[in-house]
């Protein structure tokens, strides 16, 4: 024992195992170039002393943290009050919870301003990470390649760069299959609130809407942008009705911003889904307490985490980075539409 602490050392694992301290070593760094009987032989000594490493003198051999972290580009105020990050953290808590590496949250403004995401990341303190909610003024794509950290991407990037990989359902199909239903269902003036411009996410779902209208000649015009916010989708929705009081149903690319938009269409006099049916996008536990009910498409964020965490530890590992993923999904029907 450490005749300062009294805490066991490396030294006394090596002596009680009648090996070498630089065996002792390997065996708690995990080498398999180690004997069985003798990596027995230190495990038992470690148990029976109560030796634990000493965890930051280890990440300076191994350069190993074991920690991945999850980062999000967004204001602390979005990540605790949405629910899609709620999902995300519980999907790689679950995924993490049988190996040794523990998560790290990583929050900060869209577009990085002040850079401490970015020196977080050039620093490699963290051995890989999930990047979540990516806006196309965030450089974090090339942070991560310049220092070749480990990394995958929950929601496909802006623009997909060589090296990176991601995954996420497909949001032009996803609108698409939202928008076919309202036009199946004999609407003939929809609308939207798209998500950011600046997001693949918001581009993709706009682009599948728009798509459907045009395909059935019918008006693509009734466009408003929201932040996917339950505020921002009340704003969107108001502007909406004031530009095109002729609505009949609107595609809201989330189910927060569907929530907002509901609450301005009830405002407006309007009654869901007799005058103007409206359809949302995620299928949150939101979706079921909204007024009435939301009839929205899913987006497996609980499954596509625990994918990334899955694909992240595979590089981890020193395999191949995986080709993206592309997570089914499918539209669930309310009372909403």
């Amino acid at each position: 024992m450490s005749r300062r602490t009294g805490v066991p050392t490396l030294e006394d694992v090596a002596r009680a195992a009648g090996v070498s301290r630089a065996t002792a070593s390997r065996v708690v760094n995990a080498d398999e170039r180690v004997q069985d009987a003798t990596r027995e032989a230190v495990l038992a000594a470690i148990r029976d002393l109560g030796y634990s490493p000493n965890l930051a003198a280890r990440s300076l051999v191994t350069r190993r943290t074991d920690t991945i972290a999850v980062v999000v580009p967004e204001s602390d105020e979005r990540v605790f009050n949405d629910p899609f990050f709620a999902g995300t953290l519980r999907g790689v808590t679950k995924a993490l919870a049988l190996t040794e590496l523990q998560m790290v949250l990583l929050i900060g403004s869209p577009g990085d301003g002040d850079g401490r995401l970015d020196r977080y990341i050039r620093g490699r303190h963290t051995d890989g990470a999930i990047i979540v909610s990516h806006h196309a003024n965030d450089n974090l794509w090339r942070s991560v390649a310049e220092v070749s950290l480990p990394t995958v991407f929950l929601g496909r990037p802006f623009a997909e760069h060589p090296g990176l990989t991601f995954v996420d359902v497909d949001n032009v199909a996803a609108a698409a299959l939202a928008t076919r239903y309202l036009v199946d269902s004999g609407r003939k003036r929809i609308g939207t609130v798209a998500g950011p411009a600046d997001m693949s996410a918001g581009a993709d779902r706009l682009e599948g809407w728009r798509s459907v209208l045009t395909e059935h000649d019918l008006p693509a015009d009734a466009v408003e942008l929201g932040d996917f916010t339950v505020a921002g989708g009340g704003d969107a929705m108001t502007r909406l009705l004031a530009g095109h009081p002729d609505l009949d149903a609107v595609f809201v690319a989330s189910d927060l911003m569907a929530s907002g938009a509901m609450d301005a269409i009830r405002a407006s006099g309007r009654a869901i889904p007799r005058d103007i049916a409206v359809v949302g996008m995620d299928n949150l536990e939101l979706a079921t307490r909204t007024l009435p009910p939301l009839t929205t498409v899913v987006n497996p964020v609980d499954e596509m985490a625990t994918q990334a965490v899955a694909m992240l530890l595979a590089q981890l590992e020193g395999g191949p980075i995986l080709e993206p993923v592309t997570m089914p999904t499918e539209l669930v029907v309310r009372e909403s539409a």
